[in-house]
């Protein structure tokens, strides 16, 4: 179920890094960049770019560093290895997404109101979410149910979450699945995960993954082996239940 937010207006006092994680993004960087929020840290993964993508983010302010090996998880873990602020958010450097959207997210989180937030993608247009993506998302949404008892809508890239409990989550995948095992590992750890809606626009440059229908098969059959793998013979989670916080 879809969160609403807080409302409030206090300041943020907690630190927060962004981590990017980037494959060729070198036209879309400047617009996301510049929307990340003043005084949280741009962390741009950088995953073998070959367009100078590094050198426009340095240029930005941005702070680089590197993941040769290919993989959305191995970028994503990297950053988070990387990262020293107290709360890390995840966001996709294509320009689909805007940075400053986080800012109700950080505030859940700092205010203890929840352990991790997750973006549920609202698309402006068609074009925005493919047919075949929404497809892959749906399928994808209904495992993780069953899994895990979560009724959740969306397994978009933009969320928030502190940086201590999330590495003690140990993820392991490297490639399309570590959304998802991060979401896993948190329901069955007894995290209380919500959902904000969300802006989602279409992408500036050609889809990695979800372009094509082999892209959005790949990224199923990545997610599918993470549920199949993460605690096979683990207990659904029950709804609502209440454990002590990581």
């Amino acid at each position: 179920m879809t969160t609403p937010s807080t409302g409030t207006n206090a300041p943020l006092t907690a630190s927060v890094d962004v981590v990017l994680p980037c494959l060729d993004e070198a036209e879309a960087l400047p617009w996301v960049l510049e929307r990340v929020p003043p005084g949280w840290r741009a962390l741009v993964v950088d995953n073998g770019s070959t367009d100078g993508s590094a050198d426009v983010a340095r240029a930005l302010g941005a702070t680089v560093v590197h993941e040769e090996r290919r993989g959305f998880g191995a970028a994503c873990h990297t950053g988070l290895t990387a990262a020293t602020a107290d709360i890390v958010c995840f966001c996709d450097c294509d320009a689909t997404l805007d940075p400053g959207d986080l800012v109700p997210f950080v505030r859940r989180i700092a205010a203890g109101e929840a352990d991790l937030v997750l973006g549920r993608r609202r698309p402006g247009t068609r074009a925005a979410w493919p047919l075949h993506a929404r497809a892959g998302n749906l399928a994808v949404t209904r495992l993780l149910r069953h899994r895990t008892g979560l009724r959740l809508h969306d397994l978009g890239p933009l969320r928030a979450a502190r940086r201590a409990p999330l590495l003690a989550l140990g993820l392991t995948d490297r490639r399309s699945g570590y959304p998802l095992q991060m979401v896993v590992r948190a329901a069955d750890a007894g995290w209380r995960i919500a959902e904000h809606d969300v802006p989602y626009l279409p992408r500036t440059g050609a889809s990695k993954v979800t372009g094509t229908w082999r892209g959005t098969w790949q990224a199923v059959r990545d997610m599918s082996r993470v549920l199949a793998a993460d605690g096979a013979d683990t207990e659904p989670a029950v709804a609502g239940r209440k454990e002590p916080r990581p």
